[in-house]
């Protein structure tokens, strides 16, 4: 492991992910053995208009600096007019740039580590329509952002949008595995005994990894819609029709990037249920539920799903974090390891290709080693 960082580091954490990134803070400094903290933290602040700005109480001259922005925060909130409003996606993405503009040019690298990419969910054009994705992820580059950092994004063909730019797109399998045999130690991967599902036609690259690597059958489902009326934005799903071998008796983990009401993933989940899956476990990147926990903790009562598991990186209110249902996976070790080795300038391959250590893990869960992490930096 060479010494030689690319730059100096410097860590700026968005409005409402303190937290979170003093995680990544802790084991920064642990590795590197310093007292010293590598978070900036930025200042926005409003008018009484609406307006903003962003100020820096430091230098990021000659800084390798990663800014980490769950834009998907709603638990802040901006002032204007005498009333407070939750912020949206729009006005977080307003202050990353404010926040990118207050550098002023001056950093020796700008990453932005973004989980959840901002207007993922508008990637492609049908009609006469916005790019919203594309043309934000170009005006990132034009403000000199040499890297963007995202999980599980919804559509992989936006970063053609910027093919001069990096752009890394990180999946958190081996930390949902990880959760899982930790909160279901009796979990068995064996072909007879679970069962890999995707919930649709989009999901099926990221269902086939898991199923790949863990060596385990897969099923999907189609989604029929309505391509006559638009609710909420999209055509409304009609039915979902299920395509793959009996269910019956078996552990089911159903595998999305995102739950955005829950409506669509809790139908798939009962339709499980009706054919015989015994237990049903359901992995997600990013678990928003846009319409209220209520269908989720019905579908917990009448026992057709078991578990929901997903990651840390958005923000999660503590009425979702107390639920029965809920189990995290923390994140925060990872991205780390991923600011910590680009700042040695070094690659990160090793940390996108998780197989070795998924392997690692299920030879100790078959054995029946249960040990924590080790809390050292590890070269994976």
């Amino acid at each position: 492991m060479q010494n030689k960082f690319f730059g100096e580091l410097s860590v700026i954490g968005m409005r409402g992910s303190e937290d979170f990134v003093a995680q990544v803070d802790k084991y920064l400094r642990e590795w590197r053995g310093t007292d010293e903290s590598f978070i900036v933290t930025p200042i926005c602040e409003r008018f009484g208009t609406g307006e903003a700005k962003c100020m820096l109480r430091s230098t990021m001259r000659g800084h390798d600096t990663y800014i980490f922005a769950d834009l998907y925060n709603y638990g802040v909130t901006l002032r204007m007019y005498g009333k407070e409003f939750p912020m949206s996606p729009d006005d977080h993405f307003q202050d990353l740039k404010r926040i990118i503009g207050a550098i002023g040019g001056k950093a020796r690298r700008i990453s932005v580590i973004m989980p959840m990419l901002y207007e993922s969910r508008q990637d492609k054009r049908q009609m006469r329509e916005s790019l919203d994705c594309a043309m934000a992820l170009q005006e990132l580059e034009r403000m000199g952002v040499s890297n963007i950092i995202t999980f599980d994004v919804h559509n992989l063909g936006v970063q053609n949008a910027i093919p001069l730019c990096g752009f890394d797109n990180v999946h958190p399998t081996y930390q949902m595995l990880k959760a899982l045999v930790r909160e279901v130690p009796d979990i068995e991967f064996h072909p007879e005994k679970l069962m890999i599902i995707s919930p649709d036609e989009g999901g099926m690259s990221r269902c086939l990894y898991y199923s790949s690597v863990l060596k385990l059958d897969l099923g999907m489902f189609y989604k029929r819609r309505d391509y006559t009326r638009v609710v909420n934005g999209k055509n409304p799903i009609v039915a979902h029709e299920y395509l793959g071998r009996s269910v019956e008796g078996m552990d089911v983990i159903i595998v999305d990037d995102i739950i955005a009401s829950g409506e669509s993933m809790l139908d798939v989940a009962k339709q499980l249920k009706d054919k015989g899956a015994r237990r049903i476990f359901i992995f997600v990147t990013f678990a928003f539920f846009t319409e209220g926990l209520e269908k989720m903790d019905r579908a917990y009562e009448e026992e057709y799903v078991t578990k929901l598991f997903t990651t840390n990186l958005i923000y999660h209110p503590k009425e979702l974090v107390e639920r029965p249902w809920y189990a995290e996976a923390n994140m925060s070790k990872y991205i780390s390891l991923i600011i910590d080795t680009l700042n040695r300038d070094q690659s990160i391959s090793s940390l996108l290709n998780p197989v070795e250590r998924i392997q690692n893990l299920l030879h100790r869960h078959a054995s029946g080693q249960h040990t924590a992490a080790p809390k050292i930096r590890q070269q994976v």
